[in-house]
């Protein structure tokens, strides 16, 4: 066989495993819009809703859930006190612990008439499409899968055949209970974000929330539902067998019975959650604004209007007149963001920003394209701390306690002591530029001035803070065990992982 043969071979099975492969699914299936239900008002939840904001009945209640096991007790219970709705959106789901129990939850609210629509990002979710299924055929559960890949034929092809629009992701989260009550923040559904994982710990952050807030949050969810990227389930999945999907909801069944009741009664009995349910929980009154990208962003040639997360938070930093504290899991400020930086502090305001060590990045290109930044940043005067990934104390089953791996996927902001942004962006291209955000501007001096004090306590217990030496070199500076440490290279990490580090380099800046 010829050379030009093989040649024309390997050509036609290329052109057939492009056409073959690269399918897309049709943003055009029938789907029935929908909205929230308004006539909820004499649900148990809008009455615990009215008792909780008592004392301040025309405003908003928040309570920060700063502990994994809170943000997913609350979770929990508001679905077990769910008596209309339940409208969850989310960037991914696992099929693990959490993810196990969460689907649980979720049809057994189902299965008392409670009208459940779940609003899923494609990329990063891996739960089995046939367990999503068995979600979505319960006749009470609604699930949509947003800018889903082609499951037909080759998924890695689908995606890199429809590159320019699968790129582009949501990666908002919001959890809504009969209108009434919702969750804001950064939490996805997996165990890592609810210390159900013992390899280590995700530091996270979402705001309990109750009041006129709720109904700006429903109407966000339903612009996103209604959308055009959004896709009935059975649109997105390859056919499956009755038998099949039987064994796959035996199994869902099976894991829920084995680790269900004991993951549920540990999340569902913190003391947060004593206080939720016998009323002593005393909310931040406050007045807030939701924030949130449209999702026509994602279909568009991205302009500064697409960019209304960012655009609002770049404002309200912009009117800092004494502090500000960012807590950012990635930060790629690009020239700009230095600049704007630079602006902010060169007017007296104290800037403090938190974020990942390379040992503590899950992403190791991110922390590439940061590190460029961090001397620029120093010398504009930022105090700049980088998370310890050796600082998370995990309290085992005997008593004891083990040092295990750290990773910050916190984004709130924290201005002069009276405003608190929580949310889902973060503060890189990819999210300002590439994929939608949502978030809650909180006004409350008592909340934002709590959450300082906290923070600014935790700080330097969990971080390195940066400094530039006389020879113009960062150095990492330390209090452990009450000895001051200092580094001078990337903090807990290998030979190897600085070289990776200094490798990815070479990735495009905008795609992080």
């Amino acid at each position: 066989m010829t050379t030009q043969r093989v040649s024309k071979i390997i050509a036609c099975l290329i052109i057939v495993i492009a056409v073959t492969g690269c399918a897309s699914v049709p943003l055009d299936y029938p789907k029935v819009a929908s909205s929230a239900l308004t006539d909820t008002k004499s649900t148990s939840l809008a009455k615990s809703s009215a008792e909780w904001r008592a004392a301040a009945p025309k405003r908003n209640g928040f309570y920060p859930l700063s502990k994994g096991m809170d943000a997913f007790g609350a979770r929990l219970a508001l679905m077990d006190d769910a008596e209309r709705s339940i409208d969850a959106q989310y960037f991914l789901m696992k099929p693990d612990a959490a993810g196990l129990v969460f689907s649980g939850k979720l049809m057994q609210a189902a299965d008392r008439g409670v009208r459940v629509r779940f609003l899923l990002d494609d990329i990063f979710t891996t739960v089995d499409d046939r367990a999503l299924i068995v979600l979505d055929q319960h006749p009470n559960i609604e699930l949509r899968i947003f800018n889903p890949v082609s499951r037909k034929g080759l998924y890695y092809l689908n995606y890199l055949g429809t590159f320019r629009i699968a790129n582009r992701r949501m990666h908002n989260k919001s959890f809504t209970v009969d209108n009434q009550v919702a969750i804001v923040g950064g939490r996805n559904i997996a165990e890592e974000y609810f210390q159900l994982q013992t390899k280590g710990e995700f530091i996270d952050f979402d705001m309990l929330s109750a009041g006129p807030i709720v109904k700006d949050i429903s109407a966000s969810f339903d612009t996103y539902w209604n959308h055009d990227l959004a896709i009935p389930m059975e649109a997105a999945y390859h056919r499956h067998s009755d038998d099949e999907l039987n064994e796959m909801r035996r199994r869902i069944k099976q894991a829920m019975q084995e680790v269900g009741e004991s993951v549920y009664a540990k999340a569902i009995n913190t003391e947060l959650m004593r206080d939720f349910h016998n009323g002593s929980l005393e909310p931040y009154f406050a007045d807030a604004k939701i924030i949130i990208d449209d999702p026509q962003k994602l279909l568009e040639e991205v302009s500064d209007e697409h960019k209304i997360v960012a655009t609002n938070i770049a404002k309200a930093l912009s009117k800092a007149k004494r502090e500000i504290i960012i807590i950012t899991p990635y930060f790629i400020p690009g020239k700009d963001g230095v600049e704007f930086i630079k602006g902010i502090a060169a007017k007296g305001v104290r800037i403090v920003l938190v974020t990942n060590s390379l040992a503590t990045n899950n992403h190791t290109a991110v922390h590439s394209a940061y590190s460029s930044y961090r001397k620029p940043v120093l010398k504009a005067g930022v105090e700049l701390w980088e998370a310890r990934a050796n600082a998370a104390a995990l309290t085992l089953d005997d008593g004891t306690t083990e040092f295990e791996q750290l990773t910050l996927h916190t984004k709130g902001i924290l201005i002069d002591r009276r405003y608190t942004f929580v949310g889902s962006l973060n503060l890189d291209p990819r999210s300002i530029d590439i994929n939608t955000e949502m978030g809650v501007m909180i006004d409350s001096r008592g909340l934002a001035s709590a959450l300082t004090k906290n923070v600014s306590e935790r700080i330097p217990r969990i971080a390195y803070k940066l400094e530039l030496d006389d020879k113009n070199k960062i150095t990492w500076h330390a209090t452990i065990d009450g000895q001051q440490v200092v580094e001078t290279k990337e903090p807990l990490t290998s030979g190897w992982r600085r070289f990776v580090a200094w490798f990815l380099k070479i990735a495009p800046e905008k795609q992080l």
